[in-house]
């Protein structure tokens, strides 16, 4: 998205609070969530704006935490009940301009030649000894 200038994104979610195949996760839910918002935002120059489902819907629970990230990765406005909340926050756009151009500035830092591990792999291949396959 930095690469194609976008200065906010919206994205949506309804991450439930309890994870059956990994119940050891249940009390990072929130916390995961708003990492890899704030984590985009920041290494995209983007305000991103998370919207999430809160209270129970079918039987299940909802972690809720809406939230509204700036470009710098501070959370600039969040819900902090599972209950109905609207989170606002004024959001200058500008302020992307000042991460597009240091920091990240795709232009001058990015070189391509070096992704590709990236996009030639899926992912470690496991043996059946568990033993990774290198290569």
């Amino acid at each position: 998205m930095g690469l194609q200038g976008v200065e906010m994104v919206l994205i949506g979610y309804n991450t439930p609070v309890h994870n059956p195949p990994a119940p050891e996760h249940d009390d990072l839910s929130l916390f995961h969530n708003h990492l890899v918002m704030q984590s985009g935002a920041y290494q995209n120059g983007s305000f991103v704006v998370g919207v999430a489902k809160a209270g129970i819907e079918e039987g299940v629970d909802h972690i809720g935490g809406s939230c509204i990230i700036a470009p710098s990765g501070e959370i600039i406005a969040a819900c902090t009940t599972k209950g109905d909340e609207i989170a606002l926050a004024r959001c200058d756009l500008d302020l992307c301009n000042s991460y597009k151009r240091t920091t990240f500035n795709f232009d001058v830092h990015r070189q391509p030649h070096a992704y590709g591990m990236i996009v030639e792999r899926k992912g470690v291949t496991i043996m059946a000894d568990g033993t990774p396959v290198k290569g």
